[in-house]
């Protein structure tokens, strides 16, 4: 890490590995959205084809930002192939506006987090933990940060879980946004971000291969990244990768420090011990892939 990120995390209070912890304890709590099958019930209902994430995923995720299309969605998202978003987004808001989706997404998560949690979704652990969560998310500047903005907009439900819910998905977004920012400062386009994550071993190649980018234009990325040092002939990541690649990590860090310096110390402490158990539960619920192309615990 740089000493002017680590110095900027630390002279915070807040330790640059709990900011990385709070992000391995939310993301799960977030990504419940484009699993349970009480949010794909919902999406059903709306008229959208359920029977893979994708069609689903994309309206679900964008519909905060409006009635926007393909070319805003490609940027947002950055990591997914323009023809992917295109294909994907294609008549989205025929089938239902932004309203109705968001409206839906809250209910198949409050349906999915009732299921998954049982009586623990109404303990007074979680509403201390959905008002922490809440004070951290309300924290955050949002400049430059689309989806964060987009999502902060949004009222607050009135039910903790559904706070807790709300406010996983404003510090996620957050946090995508500012990892996206960090990987632009690296120089990276979207496909050469993933082509140097998969030459690091956050995930296998073929995990990345669901962000809809052809064989070519993979390798055009990897020819691209080795001329530049980044990559050795056979798509492993050199010593140079390796350490541009922490650099983006260690700078999507500290991009996402905002809300951990405002709440403080002690409180993001106490909101990582509540998280534990609710962390626990989505993961043994088995509704999440066990490998994603996040890199959580790999980078």
């Amino acid at each position: 890490m740089s000493a002017d990120v680590d110095g900027a995390v630390r002279d915070s209070g807040i330790e640059p590995g709990r900011v990385r912890q709070m992000w391995h304890l939310l993301e799960p709590l977030h990504a419940v959205l484009y699993y349970a099958p009480e949010v794909f019930e919902e999406s059903a209902a709306l008229g959208f084809d359920v029977e893979e994430r994708w069609p689903s995923y994309f309206p679900l995720r964008a519909a905060p930002l409006g009635a926007v299309g393909e070319g805003r969605v490609a940027s947002a998202f950055f990591s997914f192939s323009p023809r992917m978003v295109a294909a994907h987004m294609d008549g989205v808001w025929e089938t239902a506006d932004p309203e109705q989706v968001i409206r839906a997404r809250a209910r198949g998560v409050d349906r999915a987090y009732r299921a998954i949690l049982g009586d623990r979704a109404g303990s007074p652990e979680l509403a201390e933990a959905a008002a922490l969560a809440r004070r951290a998310a309300e924290s955050l500047s949002t400049a430059g940060r689309p989806l964060a903005a987009a999502n902060a907009e949004l009222p607050w439900p009135e039910a903790p879980h559904a706070q807790l819910w709300h406010a996983a998905t404003i510090l996620r977004e957050h946090r995508g946004d500012g990892h996206l920012a960090a990987l632009l400062v690296a120089g990276l386009d979207p496909v050469e971000a993933l082509v140097s994550f998969a030459a690091v071993g956050a995930a296998p190649v073929e995990r990345f291969e669901s962000r809809g980018w052809s064989a070519g234009e993979w390798s055009a990325a990897r020819e691209r990244l080795v001329a530049r040092g980044l990559l050795a002939g056979d798509g492993t990541a050199t010593d140079a990768g390796r350490a541009l690649r922490r650099e983006v990590e260690h700078r999507t860090d500290e991009l996402a420090a905002e809300p951990w310096r405002s709440l403080g110390p002690a409180a993001t402490g106490r909101l990582a011990e509540l998280l534990g158990e609710f962390w626990v539960a989505v993961l043994g619920s088995g509704l999440l892939p066990s490998e994603t192309t996040l890199g959580i615990g790999k980078v």
